[in-house]
């Protein structure tokens, strides 16, 4: 008899256990399948220049951040100042990964709140987004020299963040 209250007791105590696991999880650190493979590759246009393009392969050899972005995203302008400030502190080459965006915007947003890329692709279309798991933008990804994706970030990057994660990250694979 005693075992039929017992029973969802126990249940009750486990989901419990599981609701607080869950919460106490950053919800900006998705796991992602690519973490510790090899950076997806692509070949695409870049903003400034559309008649020349960039491919993951060139930055071989060196860590790089690659930053999804796109001036239509409010969180992406709320994320510029910190990018710009990284920027200045060439710790490693900023990639922009210019997401489903219109050129003339995007261009327009960089005049007006700097350029921290060392160059902007552009996915126009979003395959490139789809193929690293994008879920929205902002996302950044931090890959070592040989191209293999180390920490994958999800939603604006803060001050805290870059100084407590990215950079010693970045200092690690030099």
């Amino acid at each position: 008899m005693k075992a039929k209250f017992l029973i969802p007791l126990v249940l009750f105590v486990i989901l419990v256990g599981f609701l607080a696991v869950g919460l106490s999880r950053d919800p900006q650190e998705l796991p992602s399948p690519l973490i510790g493979k090899q950076a997806p590759a692509f070949k695409l246009p870049q903003l400034n220049d559309p008649t020349k393009t960039f491919s993951p392969e060139s930055m071989k050899g060196k860590p790089w951040i690659l930053n999804v972005w796109a001036s239509w995203c409010v969180a992406c302008r709320e994320e510029h100042p910190v990018l710009v400030e990284l920027g200045k502190l060439q710790v490693a080459p900023i990639i922009g990964l210019d997401y489903k965006d219109k050129r003339e915007d995007a261009l327009a947003m960089l005049e007006r709140q700097g350029n921290p890329y060392l160059l902007s692709a552009v996915d126009a279309n979003g395959r490139v987004g789809i193929d690293y798991g994008v879920y929205g933008v902002p996302e950044t990804y931090v890959i070592d020299k040989a191209g293999v994706i180390r920490l994958k970030h999800i939603g604006p990057i803060t001050m805290e963040l870059l100084n407590k994660k990215i950079i010693p990250l970045l200092g690690q694979l030099q």
